[in-house]
């Protein structure tokens, strides 16, 4: 039986193959493996994971998660796993945008983007990732995210960019003022995230030219320092997960087609597409 990972900080989300059929779907506490030690990530998921799957035996493992970014972060996932299934005979680990690419573009070359909380993207050549562009955060990045979008929303808000009447309705919708959103920004953890839970307000007031413009400019800013960086960008599909991008569909392929850029498959998480990947 084949195990397939996609974990994130906030959760896991574990399928169990039998050949083409699903098996099982399971959802765990998230681990970002740069923060946990091999330690503490071998005993999360023998509590948490192996409880439901005990009566199965996995041959092999797919893990795609959060802070991959060194062999030897790898060495400890695939110790943690190996750990808890030791009938395993092929376990590997991967980043969540080689998850995000796989789920996206199968085994066809193309552009895979994410856009949740933070923002990615990369040329992927059908197998592997092979070119880059460095998010760099919601401060120097990231551009089109959550984090990025909510930002921007926050900032026209308190500067008084927006016409009233949105400024007055996102500060009562949201029960905030200036002094609760400065604290949370600059001496609270977790900025990004934060920021990124007033994404929807741009959603459900999209239809406000300057809602649309203020979104538009972002997913242009995402197009042109990431997407154009890559060679032959103008030849490949341009795909997208991530509930940004699934939410703002429409905006987002507008501000696409303004750089001569085609939108591929826009899904919002990647496991059903990583299903298909490794049961064929």
């Amino acid at each position: 039986m084949i195990l397939i990972a996609d974990c994130g900080s906030t959760k896991i989300d574990w399928c169990l193959l039998n050949g083409n059929e699903k098996v099982a779907q399971i959802f765990t506490t998230g681990m970002n493996a740069l923060m946990l030690t091999k330690e503490e990530m071998t005993a999360r998921i023998h509590d948490e994971l192996m409880p439901h799957i005990m009566a199965y035996k996995v041959d092999e493992i797919f893990y795609y998660g959060a802070g991959i970014i060194s062999d030897e972060i790898k060495g400890n996932v695939v110790s943690a796993l190996k750990t808890n299934m030791p009938a395993a005979t092929r376990i590997e680990v991967e980043s969540d945008l080689l998850a995000a690419a796989r789920a996206l573009c199968g085994h066809k070359p193309g552009i895979a983007c994410i856009l949740g909380t933070g923002s990615n993207s990369c040329y992927y050549d059908g197998e592997r990732v092979v070119d880059n562009v460095s998010p760099l955060g919601y401060i120097l990045g990231d551009e089109g995210s959550g984090a990025v979008l909510g930002k921007l929303l926050v900032g026209d808000v308190l500067k008084k960019q927006l016409p009233e009447h949105l400024c007055q309705k996102f500060l009562k919708e949201y029960n905030t003022d200036r002094t609760q959103i400065i604290n949370a920004v600059y001496r609270q953890p977790a900025a990004n995230r934060y920021l990124a839970q007033f994404a929807p307000f741009l959603q459900h007031n999209i239809d406000e030219p300057s809602i649309h413009d203020l979104v538009f400019r972002a997913f242009t800013a995402f197009f042109v320092r990431n997407v154009e960086s890559y060679e032959g960008y103008k030849n490949l599909p341009c795909n997208f997960v991530g509930s940004i991008a699934l939410y703002q569909k429409a905006v987002l392929q507008e501000a696409a087609a303004a750089r001569g850029i085609t939108i591929g498959n826009i899904i919002q998480n990647p496991m059903e597409g990583l299903v298909k990947y490794h049961a064929n």
